[in-house]
């Protein structure tokens, strides 16, 4: 395929449940075979070992497939294969190399890739994993005997007001969150890890997104959400270091030594009521987030990213709820997605946004926000939380390892 603006990306896709095919065999999926160069700047590959994790601070890509799987086997050497598998896997991936044989194999059996991405370019993948409660700790249950090694900061979510939980978009022992340009690229590469743990894990939820709703480069233009808004105008930027290692990244002192450099992810999705904020006056709109449509500056401020004076905005908008100066300082980084999943069966949009946030301590950061946002936000007249999950997401992967060697060493 020639660099440019593909089909995909023109037409983008709508939301849809993963379906993964079985590999055939006992064995899992021969080792990557290397595939095409690409040397364009639409070509990109994202560096997928180094200290910390891509996909977090890495500058958020226009495509997403989250996943959530289960772990369906209590065989803890499968398990731990399955990751090794995974890591190569994704290295490939995101190198834009397919894993395996895609056509060249044997006409008898399965190919070891499933194909839909020869020919593209890298399209700044990342792969991001994250590990849930539940693998920890299940019905009372050590089932890989790792309980003892759960961070304190992984913690099982509290209610929060307002929140219609669907049980079957929530949780997971794993997660993977697949970020690119392509959303070709972002599916092949989740379809294909589930692919490569079939009889170890089966999908429990995915979610695809669209349109990014919150941007780690300041520098640029902020993106807006379904409301219309621009979104992330105060999200940490991922070339402020200093505000990484304060917010993002877990430090030695914080737990266990295999979360040193990594992150805790919390994954919302949070239904929008488009059809009822369509028909609200354009000042009931504004008024609720305390910013302006148009420009996005806040009441009192002249432009989107100048000062908040906290005063000048209604008690009960989202802005001045959220924002760091009246929280203490604390602070989020933000990669949510917007997304469309067809209707509801009543005639109104399935829409709304997939809230992706990384952080230091979810007990000290996403806790207390959402408490106080659930309890007063008046924008929670246009939103309801209806799928939830934390993540434990381990460092970055040295050259090899494996996803969560530290964990299960």
């Amino acid at each position: 395929m020639t660099a440019g603006v593909s089909r995909r990306r023109l037409l983008g896709y709508s939301g849809a449940t993963l379906a993964a095919g079985a590999a055939a065999g006992a064995g899992l999926v021969s080792v990557a075979q290397a595939g095409a160069d690409h040397g364009s700047a639409d070509d990109a590959a994202v560096p997928f070992h180094g200290a910390h994790q891509a996909g977090i601070s890495t500058p958020v890509q226009d495509r997403l497939h989250f996943a959530a799987f289960d772990v369906i086997t209590d065989d803890r050497d499968r398990l731990v294969r399955m990751l090794k598998e995974w890591t190569a896997a994704a290295a490939a991936f995101t190198g834009g190399h397919p894993y395996g044989s895609a056509a060249g194999g044997l006409g008898e059996a399965p190919p070891d890739d499933t194909g839909e991405a020869l020919g593209l370019p890298p399209a700044r993948l990342t792969l991001t994993i994250g590990f849930g409660p539940t693998l920890f700790e299940k019905d009372g249950k050590d089932r890989f005997g790792l309980k003892a090694k759960r961070p304190a900061a992984l913690i099982d979510l509290p209610h929060f007001p307002g929140d219609d939980l669907d049980p079957a978009r929530s949780g997971g022992d794993l997660c993977v969150q697949a970020c690119a340009d392509d959303p070709q690229v972002a599916v092949h590469a989740i379809r294909n890890l589930a692919r490569i743990g079939f009889g170890v894990v089966s999908v429990r939820w995915s979610q695809l997104g669209f349109g990014k709703t919150s941007s780690t480069t300041p520098d640029r233009q902020t993106p807006r959400n379904m409301f219309g808004f621009k979104d992330g105008t105060r999200n940490i930027a991922g070339t402020d270091t200093k505000a990484l290692d304060e917010h993002v990244w877990a430090s030695p002192a914080d737990g266990p030594s295999w979360m040193a450099g990594g992150s805790y992810v919390v994954a919302r999705r949070i239904r929008m009521h488009i059809e009822t904020w369509d028909r609200t006056s354009l000042q009931e709109q504004q008024d609720t987030f305390g910013r302006t449509k148009g420009e996005g500056n806040a009441y009192g401020a002249k432009r989107e990213h100048d000062p908040v004076p906290l005063d000048k905005l209604p008690a009960d908008s989202h802005v001045r709820l959220a924002h760091p100066d009246g929280n203490g300082g604390v602070r989020i980084l933000r990669r949510g997605y917007s997304f469309t999943d067809g209707t509801d069966g009543l005639g109104r949009l399935d829409a709304g946004l997939f809230f992706i946030a990384f952080q230091r301590d979810p007990r000290k950061q996403f806790v207390p926000l959402q408490s106080k946002l659930a309890a007063s936000d008046h924008m929670n007249e246009y939103i309801q939380h209806v799928g939830s999950g934390i993540w434990a997401c381990p460092p970055g992967v040295r050259k090899g390892g494996y996803w969560g060697d530290g964990l299960f060493s």
